[in-house]
């Protein structure tokens, strides 16, 4: 993938690349120093992106109060951009405006170096909107990609700042060519909530090769969570459901990976359940070691009730290992019940109970599904599968 720095020259002569499309990439989720996961989802699929013929330039943006990220060594190479902000929700709105002034004379400069065939912005706030901006001075296409269910950012910021950002994206989803959206859930979301768009759903991507399946079956029996601990991710629920589990299973483990404001909570829960022994708290993990995580653990479970689609779901199945899930939301689309997946309703101890002794004590079930699992994953939803999808979607919007 070819990388320049926009106050130089192009690297290499204009014909080597005549064969490549250039796509200007704008995200605020973006591998750093200190959090190589951080928008992996955005970063992974661009070295196939390449073999697809589309170069991207990337530009990661934060806001100057959240202080200076620092490149890591991980992903891909980006230009990281610092831009003024109002803190909090009642500036989200606003702060696609503030990114726009902060880029658009980088980003003219750029496009005469090496014209950009098109823009693709991730979340519609506020790269969406500075999205939107730049393709109309630049007189080019883009569209934006959807990651989540606060399609409008309304549950995100209430009041009449919300019913701005609903206001603003709606905007951007009605002017981009085209919202790209990472399940039908989260289609439906944008589509019902007032924008007359034009969506295409395109599922996020493993690399199997990362997640790829432990060579021999893993000592112990544990149960592996990953997701920031924030309410709506349901460990909570999995800390209940564990604790029942423990006198039929005294050799049974868990394994919570992430960290955020519920940790001192749920570590104090765990205490008040008589499970702080068994529950192991890893806080963030690097790529590598989420991949480890998931090949020795022996069900992976994550009762979230609000996800678009949720990466470590796929992740998880590519490993070879069943996954327990919450129907409604994004992975519903994906997972087919007790085949390659087990779907509860969200809130349901009863059922995550269930569900988990069912997995535990059943070998050969855990076989089966993990090898549906893996089937599912290799047959549709690789970083291969995302690649050419977008690739195409982006060929179409430029012709």
């Amino acid at each position: 993938m070819c990388f320049f720095e926009l106050d130089g020259k192009p690297p290499v002569p204009e014909k080597a690349h005549a064969a490549l499309m250039h796509v200007l990439t704008l995200t605020p989720f973006y591998p750093n120093a200190s959090d190589d996961a951080a928008g992996c989802f955005v970063a992974e699929p661009l070295r196939v992106l390449e073999e697809c013929g589309v170069n991207s330039y990337v530009v990661a943006t934060q806001p100057v109060y959240r202080g200076r990220a620092h490149p890591g060594s991980a992903a891909r190479p980006a230009d990281w951009v610092h831009y003024a902000a109002i803190p909090g929700g009642i500036g989200l709105a606003s702060a696609g405006g503030f990114l726009y002034a902060s880029l658009v004379s980088k980003i003219r400069k750029l496009h005469r170096l090496r014209p950009v065939d098109l823009i693709h912005a991730h979340a519609a706030l506020p790269c969406g909107h500075a999205a939107v901006l730049l393709s109309r001075e630049l007189g080019i296409p883009c569209v934006v990609t959807v990651h989540g269910l606060d399609v409008f950012f309304t549950n995100q910021v209430g009041g009449r700042a919300g019913q701005w950002c609903q206001r603003v994206s709606q905007f951007v989803y009605r002017s981009a060519s085209r919202v790209i959206c990472i399940s039908e859930k989260v289609s439906d979301r944008v589509v019902n909530g007032g924008a007359a768009v034009n969506t295409a759903v395109i599922y996020n991507g493993v690399d199997s090769e990362m997640f790829s399946p432990a060579p021999s079956q893993p000592e112990g029996r544990t149960i592996l969570s990953v997701g920031n601990l924030i309410p709506i991710k349901g460990h909570e629920l999995l800390l209940r459901a564990f604790a029942r589990l423990q006198y039929d299973y005294p050799d049974l483990s868990c394994e919570i990976v992430g960290d955020g404001p519920e940790r001192f909570r749920l570590s104090r829960l765990a205490s008040d359940l008589g499970i702080a022994d068994k529950v192991h708290f890893l806080g963030r993990q690097s790529r590598k070691q989420v991949a480890e995580a998931m090949r020795r653990c022996t069900v992976f479970a994550l009762p979230s009730r609000y996800e678009g689609l949720g990466c470590v779901y796929l992740e998880a199945m590519s490993t070879e290992k069943p996954v327990v899930a919450c129907r409604g939301q994004g992975i519903e689309e994906i997972i087919q019940q007790g085949i390659s997946g087990w779907l509860i309703d969200p809130e349901d101890l009863e059922g995550l109970t269930d569900a988990l002794s069912l997995l535990v004590r059943n070998a050969g079930l855990r076989r089966q599904m993990g090898d549906a699992a893996r089937r599912a994953i290799r047959q549709n939803f690789t970083l291969r599968h995302q690649a050419t999808q977008l690739a195409e979607l982006y060929r179409e919007c430029v012709a």
